[in-house]
């Protein structure tokens, strides 16, 4: 308790009067096992510390009884979502704050926590995924009248990102984004498509044509039915490029061939990327592969584990703060080094305490580091 106390002492306690009978840590710290568990509602955390009320009184004190779903609904929907995000991140920097690799930036819809009553749309958020380590680093909320591009460049201020290089699809391909990245001493591989205009028309007649020198690199995989094959391509000779479009930074541009065959039909899709340093034809191959585990292996998990695009939190701040919960838990799922799939270790949370306790830990080791 002492340990998660200190990874969010930065959290003020938005509430007032008897609604802090209940202390704020220890509504806050049921909620996380019970979102590693499976539970999905405020109902479904007042429903876990009333059953594990004997085991989660080993290390609080409860001192008035397990707290109910309107403690846990209150808490997260007044709860100061910039103050939970600078805890997450500050918690993420001091335990995985050595990956290397690739830092994955992508948006998702939560859509379901629309409300039709205060006419507010859908929550957006856009989040940083270390795609070799599989964990969230950091996730900030678009805000209603804006979008993606004004909130990537948000996230990445809050983020050490030195020597990793970022990762981001054609909406986020933009020259403010890509100087913040420069600026944070990381590189860059950014999708380009038509919104860049005429630069994407003459990187696509540039990188086709048969006359430009390539630096080209492919693998074959196959799994499921299915076989892909993965060409990239990579050229330097870019001063052209600078001189008419003046993008910064730069010091390549990319392509990357797919050819995927599924039951006998083949099709090819062709992505075209502007790079900040001239990476070899196989290791920008590599980038661009390890991107999409933001959407294997976070959304596909958010989604089909966690059950998040169906969750109607729709209230003030709660949306995004069960949001940044539910990474909270997954992040501490995957920091646990047993082997097994996601879903299997949210199982044995609900099992076993000493597993639970295991996970649990992962905020002694931030304290430690």
């Amino acid at each position: 308790m002492r340990d998660f106390v200190e990874v969010f002492e930065g959290l003020d306690d938005p509430r007032t009067g008897n609604a802090k009978r209940r202390d704020l840590h220890e509504v806050q710290l049921i909620a996380l096992p019970t979102t590693l568990s499976g539970g999905e509602t405020c109902a479904d955390m007042e429903l876990f510390a009333e059953t594990k009320l004997e085991f989660l009184r080993t290390f609080m004190k409860l001192e008035n009884g397990p707290p109910s779903h309107d403690t846990f609904s209150r808490l997260f929907r007044l709860l100061d979502p910039a103050q939970f995000r600078a805890c997450f991140i500050a918690f993420m920097q001091r335990i995985a704050g050595a990956c290397e690799g690739v830092v994955a930036f992508d948006g998702k819809t939560l859509r379901r926590s629309f409300d039709k009553a205060s006419a507010s749309s859908p929550l957006h958020m856009v989040t940083a995924f270390a795609a070799d380590a599989r964990l969230v680093l950091g996730q900030i909320a678009v805000d209603d009248k804006s979008n993606e591009i004004t909130a990537m460049p948000k996230l990445i201020d809050m983020l050490t990102l030195k020597g990793r290089v970022v990762t981001a699809d054609a909406l986020n391909c933009q020259r403010e984004i890509a100087a913040k990245i420069v600026e944070k001493e990381a590189d860059y591989a950014l999708a380009l498509k038509g919104n860049q205009g005429n630069l994407y028309n003459d990187v696509i007649a540039f990188l086709d044509d048969p006359e430009t020198p390539l630096d080209t690199a492919s693998t074959t995989a196959g799994d499921h039915g299915r076989i892909e094959v993965r060409t990239a391509s990579v050229s330097t000779d870019i001063d052209w490029l600078q001189e008419n479009h003046d993008w910064p930074e730069i010091k390549a541009v990319g392509k990357v061939v797919s050819s995927r065959e599924i039951a006998g039909k083949t099709t090819t899709e062709t992505r075209y990327y502007l790079l900040s340093t001239a990476f070899p034809a196989a290791r920008f191959n590599d980038i661009v592969r390890s991107h999409w585990a933001i959407e294997n292996s976070l959304h596909w998990v958010l989604d089909v584990t966690t059950n998040a695009d169906q969750l109607r939190n729709r209230l003030d701040h709660g949306p995004e703060n069960l949001a940044m919960q539910r990474n909270l838990a997954l992040n501490i799922a995957k920091l646990e080094p047993s082997k097994g799939s996601m879903r299997g270790k949210l199982k044995r949370v609900g099992w076993d305490d000493r597993y639970l306790l295991k996970l649990l830990t992962q905020f002694k080791r931030a304290e430690v580091r």
